[in-house]
């Protein structure tokens, strides 16, 4: 392969870049319900020639964690049979979204593995001049649902990837495995597609993140540390109601019980080994103002910076919520719907990935370790690379943040969505090309 090679090609293909992460922006879908998103994949690295595996092929079913309900789901399946092929929409049926994409070079070589999650967020995107994509004219289609986190480009990001592979396939070695991934946000997906299998073989995975940090475009930091352990809990109080002022003393206060624990759970005495959080994200609870509420529902979070100090946190957590239902006499249920392993990137990749990407016109920097505080799941693939002792590394990408992850004003500079493609490019160049 030529020197320049991958130079023309990140040229030739950098409109398809912009036109692909505008249109994911444009569409979002929130974890397994990403039918039409899976179907735009599938339809672009079907031309290419990818092995693909979609639905149950992909997943396995019984590892999702906070699979949306049966009529949520049946919804959205009727939505997207207007754009989706009825055979793709019966692969996916029932929330089996995303689809895993292999191309083996029939040449002896390493595995790699590269993760590109796909989901988007329950938030109402920012309608203003200052904000770009509102705009360029891409803003959300879908009123209350955002990608608000990058994942419209980690996905554009993987698209650009598979053509490189296809196109240059004759001078590669080894397998690629393209996980797309559904449900990365609450923690919800990757285990699913971890427990199928695909990590099995794999000697090296990447996976990485547009922003978190706010750094100059054309800086990547090949490694990170400091992402946490973390548990999701969902939380249904189930009280009596009652008129509230003529028999207030017959009623059983739900909304009490909810609006209780998500005031207490931050009394949590914090853990001296480490960093611990918690929060109490989503209440929705009662009936009117004249009616004692039998009803209460709560979306909380754990986090630790060991899995021992989340599963501390995780039990106080649940001895909280149980404290504060007891103390309104209401009953209540607790759901585990999502999780999130501590991660260790791999030192030698980052000497690995700083000294390939050294002939990159568009990578300016390479930091060896980036510090941060959020969760991720690709860990449960990580930690299952590493198990059959292969390396693995989540990378950042750095782009200026015109406001926070998950905020409805969230925007990334496009020119990012080049700089992490060459950075996966040159990975591959640098130890997988043909003698």
């Amino acid at each position: 392969m030529p020197r320049n090679a991958n130079d023309s090609f990140i040229k030739t293909i950098q409109p398809k870049l912009t036109e692909w992460r505008r249109h994911f922006h444009k569409y979002p879908e929130l974890g397994f319900m990403e039918y039409c998103t899976t179907y735009t994949i599938g339809q672009e690295l079907e031309k290419l020639g990818f092995r693909l595996y979609v639905g149950k092929e992909a997943l396995q079913s019984d590892s999702r964690y906070g699979v949306p309900d049966e009529e949520t789901l049946r919804e959205k399946e009727m939505v997207a049979s207007a754009s989706v092929d009825d055979r793709w929409l019966a692969d996916m049926k029932g929330g089996h979204t995303g689809l895993v994409a292999v191309w083996d070079t029939e040449q002896a070589g390493d595995h790699l593995a590269f993760r590109f999650d796909i989901d988007a967020l329950p938030i109402t995107e920012a309608e203003d001049e200052q904000h770009f994509p509102f705009k360029h004219s891409f803003v959300s289609k879908h009123k209350g649902v955002m990608h608000a986190c990058g994942h419209d480009g980690h996905t554009t990001i993987g698209l650009g990837l598979a053509h490189f592979i296809a196109e240059n396939s004759s001078d590669l070695n080894g397998k690629f495995t393209l996980l797309f991934q559904p449900a990365e946000e609450g923690g919800r997906g990757a285990r699913a597609m971890t427990d199928k299998g695909w990590l099995n073989d794999v000697d090296f995975f990447y996976s990485g993140h547009i922003g978190i940090q706010d750094l100059p475009v054309g800086t990547v930091a090949a490694t990170t540390k400091g992402f946490l352990a973390s548990a999701k809990l969902d939380a249904y109080f189930n009280g009596q109601s009652s008129h509230a002022g003529m028999k207030p003393e017959e009623g059983r206060n739900a909304l009490l019980a909810a609006a209780t624990a998500a005031t207490q759970l931050h009394s949590i005495p914090r853990h001296s080994e480490g960093i611990s959080r918690v929060n109490a994200g989503k209440l929705v609870a009662g009936n009117g103002r004249n009616i004692i509420s039998d009803r209460g529902f709560l979306e909380i979070e754990t986090r630790g910076e060991t899995k021992a100090i989340n599963a501390y946190m995780q039990k106080e957590a649940k001895r909280m919520i149980q404290a504060a239902a007891d103390m309104h006499q209401v009953d209540v249920d607790i759901d585990f719907v999502g999780e999130t392993e501590q991660m260790i990137c791999d030192d030698a990749l980052a000497s690995y990935i700083s000294k390939v990407c050294e002939p990159s016109e568009y990578i300016q920097k390479v930091i060896p370790v980036a510090r941060v505080l959020g969760s991720e799941d690709a860990s449960f693939m990580m930690n299952e690379v590493q198990s059959q002792g292969g390396q693995a590394t989540y990378m950042l990408f750095g782009t200026h943040l015109p406001d926070n992850h998950h905020a409805p004003s969230f925007d990334f500079e496009e020119e990012v969505l080049t700089t992490a493609l060459d950075t996966y490019i040159h990975i591959i160049k640098g130890g997988h090309l043909l003698d």
